[in-house]
């Protein structure tokens, strides 16, 4: 008769279920019910204030970003490209993503913009700006390069002057 693994495990977990050895801290306490509020808001707002719950790999607690409305770099660039279909916002990591976009000059080539936010500050280093130019010869055979060209810099100066103002 064959014994698998899954019968040892379960076999190992009835076992060490039945030991006594329960820390303190993960026994059970007996709770009042009349000591605890029925509204889930107040249980746990009540839980933060003592310290309790889980975080997931630590970082910044919730509910703060960097890069809300209130950013004035975050709304410049917004206002910038809003003639651009957004394929991807992410206030929170501070990043713009345009769809491809096409003016009609050229039916063959569009451009896809990404801005970065790496500061709050108004500043010329606070934003990085990519361009991604596609230049399609037929329907399936396009080819996609990065353009490091005159528009990444208009582009720059135009989000800082509109919120240096």
């Amino acid at each position: 008769m064959k014994i698998t693994p899954l019968l040892i495990s379960f076999l190992t977990l009835i076992l060490l279920n039945s030991c006594s050895g329960i820390p303190e801290a993960l026994k059970r306490k007996p709770v009042d019910a009349r000591e605890i509020s029925p509204n889930a808001k107040d249980r746990v707002d009540k839980n933060i204030a003592e310290g309790r719950g889980m975080k997931l790999f630590g970082g910044k607690k919730s509910g703060e970003f960097e890069f809300a409305n209130s950013n004035p770099l975050w709304r410049g660039a917004l206002e910038t490209i809003d003639f651009m279909p957004l394929l991807s916002v992410d206030y929170g990591g501070g990043i713009i993503i345009t769809d491809w976009f096409n003016d009609g000059a050229k039916d063959n080539e569009s451009i896809k913009i990404v801005v970065k936010f790496l500061s709050n500050e108004i500043r010329a280093d606070a934003l990085n700006i990519k361009i991604f130019k596609r230049t399609c010869s037929s329907t399936n055979n396009c080819k996609t390069s990065s353009s490091m060209s005159k528009l990444n810099e208009e582009l720059k100066l135009s989000i800082l002057r509109k919120e240096a103002i």
